[in-house]
C-alpha cells in the first residue's frame, strides 16, 4: 500500500509489520521533502511515526479519539488521515495547518498549538462519553516536555482519582533516552503485572473486603502480596504515576511496531486511567535532526542532503529576538541583579544568549508559564531585576499570575514579549493579537513598544531600569528595520513620552511600535496625492502621551491609529478614551486586528489582508477623505451648517 492510497487510518488494520514499516518510511520521506522546501516542525513529527502507527493498529478511528498535545507532532497523523495529497501546502495560506484544527478533518479531535492541554480534553471526553453511556476509547498523547506544563499534572492528579473511567494517556518521552527497561526486560515485568495471577490476587483482594472477619484479616496480607510485585515490576518513574493512580506500562521502544502495538492492546484492556510510557528519539530516520534534536525541532527552507538552511543572498538585519538577547546579555554583565526567565524557549527568545555568557543569571521554568511568571514575583521581592521573555500568546497563560502576583503588588517585573503582532505560519493559536488589550486594563502596568531594533535597545535599558511596578515590551517575530546599533550606552526612554517623526497638515497617524515604519511609508504615498500627515511615534500605550497626541488632534482634527493587534482594548481604543476624556471629539479611525482569527499564512500576505501594508494603510485614508471631501460637498448644498472642505 503507498501513502497517497491511504484516506482513512483504519486502512491501516490488517498491514503486517514490514508492511507498517515501509508506510513508516514513506511518511518520513514526505514529511522531510515538505518541511525542507516550506518549512515547519521537523523533530517531533519524524519521531513518533512509528507510535501513530502502533497506536491507530489498536483504535477504530471512526469511534474512538486521540487528542495530540500540541500538534506539531501529528504531521504523520495527517498524513494518514486524507491530507496527503495538499502536505505540500503546509502552513501556507488556504493550506494544511501546522496545528490540529477542528475544523480541518474529522480526525482532529481537539486543536491546540499551546503545550499541556490534551490529558484535560482527553478526560473531558472519556466523562462525557461515561455520561452519555456510549463506548468508546479516548487517548492523549504527550510529550515529556508539555508533561512539565502545570495543566497536565492537574489533569493527571483529577485522572488519577478517577478508577473507573477509562483513559489512555501516551507519554513520548523523546529526551531521556532508551534506558534498559525497554525491550524484553520492561515487557517481561509487564507482562507480569498483568497475569492472571496477579489479577487473581486482585479480585481476591476485593471480594475479601466484603468478609468480615476473615477477610479484614486476608485483604492487607493480599495487598501485600501485590505491592510487592508491583514494586519489583514497575521502574521508578513509572512509580510516580502509580501513586497518582495510574496503571504504568514502560518504557517501551518507541519505534518498535510490534512491541507499540501489543502494549496498546494490553493498556486497552485495563480498567482505569493509563500511562504507557513510549521512549522516542526526537528527529528519528534523519542524521542531522538526530544529531541536533533542539535545532531541528523547526526548521525554515533548508537542504535535504546538507541540512543546512537555504539562506537568503540578500543579507538581512538581525532579529528583534537576536538583538533583545545580546543587548540583555551585555545589561546584566554589568548588572549581577538582572535575571533572564524563560518558559522552555531559550532559542525562540534568544535567551540562550545570556544562558551561554551567564548561566547563573538564567532560568528555564519549563512550559510552566503561571510559575515563571510568580517566580518572577519573588525575585522582584527580594530585590532582583526579573526579565520574564515569553512570546505574546503564551504569556495569555499567565494572565492571573501577571494579575495577582504582579500588579496587585505593583513589583517591579519586566515582561519582553516577543512573536507579538502577526506571526505567519503559526496560524491563530500563535498570533500576538491580544497583549496591549489584556494588559492595558490592568493597574501598575506600563506598556511600551519600539520603532525599530535601536529603540528596543533603549527599551530594554528602560525596562530594566525601571523599579515603580511591572513594565512590559513587545516587540514582532523577525528582523528589525536595519538601524545602526550601538554596542553599549543606551539611556533610558522617559515614560509615557512618544515622537514627532514627521509634521504635516491634514493628518494625523499615531502608530505604535512594529506599525510605525508602515506608518511613515504611507505617508510618503499620501504626499504624492498631496495629503501632508504628521506621524507619531506613539511609544508607550499605558501611559499615553496626552501632551503630545490630544493638542496634535485637536489642531488636525482628523486621527488615524495604526497596532498591529486586536482593535477591542487596544491602543487605538486607548487613543480613543483619552480624546474623549479630553473632549477632543474628531474623525477617528483605527487601524488594526478587526474581531477575527489570522489565520496561518505569511506575514506578509496577512497584513495586506489586514490592511496593514503602507499601500493599503494609504488606501484606506484617501478614501476617508474622498468621503469626507463628498460629505461636505452635500452638507454645503443643503445649508445646513458650514464645514471646511479637504477636497
Amino acid at each position: 500500500m503507498k501513502l497517497n492510497q491511504i484516506t482513512h487510518p483504519n486502512q491501516l488494520h490488517g498491514l503486517s509489520i514490514p508492511q507498517l514499516e515501509e508506510i513508516a518510511r514513506q511518511i518520513r520521506e514526505k514529511h522531510l521533502q515538505t518541511v525542507s522546501t516550506s518549512g515547519g516542525h521537523l523533530g517531533p513529527g519524524l519521531g513518533v511515526v512509528e507510535l501513530t502507527l502502533g497506536l491507530y493498529q489498536t483504535l477504530d478511528l471512526n469511534r474512538d479519539k486521540v487528542i495530540w498535545d500540541v500538534g506539531h507532532q501529528a504531521y504523520p497523523h495527517k498524513l494518514i488521515t486524507g491530507r496527503c495529497d495538499r502536505f505540500h501546502t503546509l502552513r501556507q495560506k488556504n493550506g494544511i495547518a501546522g496545528y490540529l484544527k477542528r475544523c480541518e478533518s474529522q480526525f482532529d479531535h481537539f486543536g491546540a498549538g499551546h503545550a499541556s492541554t490534551s490529558i484535560s480534553a482527553a478526560l473531558g471526553m472519556a466523562l462525557a462519553r461515561d455520561m452519555k453511556g456510549e463506548n468508546f476509547k479516548v487517548v492523549a498523547v504527550i510529550g515529556d516536555g508539555a508533561l512539565t506544563g502545570g495543566m497536565a499534572l492537574e489533569a493527571i492528579n483529577h485522572a488519577g482519582y478517577l478508577p473507573k473511567t477509562k483513559l489512555l494517556v501516551v507519554l513520548n518521552d523523546n529526551e531521556m533516552s532508551i534506558s534498559p527497561n525497554v525491550g524484553a526486560l520492561s515487557s517481561h515485568l509487564n507482562q507480569l503485572r498483568f497475569s492472571s495471577p496477579v489479577q487473581l490476587l486482585k479480585q481476591l483482594e476485593e471480594q475479601f473486603e466484603h468478609l468480615s472477619p476473615v477477610g479484614n484479616f486476608l485483604a492487607p496480607e493480599l495487598n501485600r502480596i501485590k505491592q510487592g510485585i508491583k514494586r519489583l515490576a514497575v521502574p521508578k518513574v513509572g512509580a510516580v504515576f502509580e501513586e497518582l493512580g495510574f496503571t504504568y506500562m514502560g518504557p517501551i521502544d518507541g519505534h518498535n511496531l510490534l512491541e507499540l502495538i501489543a502494549s496498546f492492546d494490553q493498556a486497552h484492556q485495563q480498567t482505569g486511567p493509563v500511562l504507557v510510557h513510549v521512549a522516542t528519539i526526537k528527529g528519528k530516520g534523519y542524521e542531522f535532526a538526530e544529531q541536533e534534536r533542539v535545532g531541528y525541532h523547526a526548521q525554515s527552507k533548508f537542504n535535504l542532503a546538507t541540512g543546512k538552511a537555504i539562506t537568503s543572498s540578500k543579507p538581512k538585519p538581525p532579529s528583534y529576538s537576536k538583538v533583545f538577547g545580546e543587548t540583555l546579555t551585555k545589561i546584566a554583565k554589568g548588572n549581577s541583579k538582572v535575571i533572564g526567565i524563560t518558559a522552555a524557549m531559550s532559542t525562540g527568545t534568544k535567551l540562550d544568549i545570556l544562558q551561554k555568557n551567564l548561566p547563573e543569571q538564567y532560568i528555564d521554568v519549563g512550559i510552566a508559564e503561571q510559575h515563571g511568571v510568580t517566580l518572577a514575583a519573588g525575585l522582584a521581592c527580594e530585590g532582583m531585576r526579573p526579565v520574564v521573555a515569553i512570546y505574546s500568546t503564551f504569556l495569555q497563560r499567565a494572565y492571573d499570575q501577571i494579575i495577582h502576583d504582579v500588579c496587585i503588588q505593583n513589583l517591579p517585573v519586566f515582561f519582553c514579549m516577543d512573536r507579538s503582532g502577526v506571526v505567519g505560519a503559526d496560524g491563530p493559536t500563535h498570533q500576538g493579537m491580544y497583549d496591549i488589550a489584556y494588559l492595558r486594563c490592568i493597574p501598575n502596568m506600563v506598556l511600551m513598544a519600539p520603532k525599530d531594533e535601536a529603540e528596543l535597545q533603549q527599551m530594554l535599558t528602560t525596562g530594566v531600569n525601571y523599579t515603580d511596578g511591572p513594565i512590559a515590551m513587545r516587540y514582532p517575530r523577525g528582523e528589525g528595520q536595519g538601524v545602526p546599533l550601538m554596542s553599549e550606552g543606551w539611556e533610558s526612554l522617559p515614560i509615557g513620552k512618544g515622537e514627532i517623526l514627521r509634521h504635516g497638515d491634514d493628518v494625523l497617524m499615531v502608530a505604535y511600535g512594529s506599525m510605525v515604519y508602515p506608518a511613515l511609508q504611507a505617508a510618503a504615498i499620501l504626499n504624492e496625492h498631496g495629503i501632508q500627515a504628521t506621524v507619531v511615534n506613539a511609544r508607550f500605550a499605558k501611559p499615553l502621551d496626552i501632551d503630545l497626541i490630544v493638542p496634535l488632534a485637536k489642531q488636525i482634527g482628523q486621527v488615524f491609529t495604526l497596532e498591529e493587534g486586536c482593535l477591542m482594548g487596544g491602543f487605538g481604543s486607548a487613543v480613543a478614551e483619552a480624546l474623549l476624556e479630553h473632549r477632543v471629539i474628531v474623525p477617528l479611525i483605527r487601524l488594526g486586528v478587526t474581531d477575527k482569527l489570522v489565520e496561518h499564512a505569511t506575514p506578509e500576505e496577512s497584513l495586506s489582508e489586514l490592511g496593514l501594508t503602507p499601500p493599503k494603510i494609504a488606501d484606506r485614508i484617501l478614501k476617508e477623505f474622498q468621503q469626507q471631501s463628498n460629505l461636505d460637498i452635500k452638507v454645503l448644498q443643503n445649508g445646513s451648517f458650514e464645514q471646511k472642505t479637504r477636497s
